[in-house]
């Protein structure tokens, strides 16, 4: 077991029941882009970055999302459940099984590389401190998510696609400007296109059993029973054998390709 490995077992946050639901108050809503809130609430949660868990939103649904601390969830709305979580306010409650599945390596020389709404797992990994460098991206400066507290905690470069903001381009840009083979692991969180252009830089470089990607599919159970979100063809599980995955474990799967609707039908990424 590498360091980076061994790393995995800290934690933050005070120890819940495994697997059973809490019933959390939400305390505060913190408007992060036009389109990104963060919702903190009455309780920490034992995690390690990366790790997600399964939110319930009373009456709708119950969608997976990644803790951004201890004692909150970063939700872009893009659905029916994140519409109804951007409804509720402090006093509302919510929710939270978990956590789940595997986090991002730590404890070494971390280079983070996040586009939009992956920046939210990302964090914890640069408030620990252990991040070399942070790559946003963004589409436009509006949507950049947690620059001011990325600045103060690692060296900070962004990419906007529009060119308002940073780099004019991609995040994927960034990484001629920093030195990859200094870091431990490479951490990598955002849209899968954007995941699968880093995983081809990573790769062409030999670093891909270095590399961490945190992958998204459609999860009903969240803790490897029901197979709603295995992926072809090994039918690894993202919700136990991920989300985070080294980038030599998913080489050759549908990562890239494409995913699955709640019918199981295939989708492209």
């Amino acid at each position: 077991m590498t360091n980076v490995e061994k790393a995995r077992k800290r934690s933050w946050g005070a120890h819940m029941p495994e697997g059973l639901p809490v019933i959390v108050t939400i305390n505060r809503v913190v408007e992060e882009t036009p389109s990104i809130r963060t919702f903190y609430f009455d309780r920490e949660f034992l995690f390690n970055p990366g790790q997600f868990v399964m939110v319930w939103v009373p009456g709708v649904d119950e969608i997976p999302m990644a803790l951004s601390a201890p004692d909150s969830i970063t939700v872009q709305r893009v659905g029916d459940a994140t519409s109804a979580l951007f409804a509720l306010g402090p006093g509302d409650r919510i929710g939270i099984r978990g956590p789940f599945g595997n986090g991002f390596p730590g404890g070494g020389r971390v280079l983070a590389v996040a586009g939009g709404l992956g920046a939210a797992p990302l964090l914890p990994l640069a408030m620990e401190g252990c991040a070399v460098a942070f790559l946003l991206g963004a589409r436009t400066r509006s949507e950049l998510l947690f620059p001011e507290i990325l600045k103060g905690c690692c060296p900070l470069f962004i990419a906007t696609d529009d060119g308002s903001y940073g780099h004019h381009g991609f995040v994927t840009d960034l990484l001629k400007q920093v030195d990859p083979g200094s870091a431990d692991a490479i951490c990598v969180c955002g849209p899968e296109p954007m995941m699968v252009a880093v995983f081809g830089i990573l790769k062409e470089e030999k670093m891909l059993e270095r590399s961490y990607f945190s992958l998204h599919r459609y999860m009903k159970c969240g803790i490897g029973v029901c197979g709603s979100c295995c992926m072809d063809p090994a039918g690894l599980r993202v919700c136990r054998d991920g989300p985070v995955f080294r980038g030599d474990q998913i080489e050759g799967t549908e990562f890239g390709k494409y995913a699955r609707d709640a019918s199981g039908r295939r989708k492209k990424v």
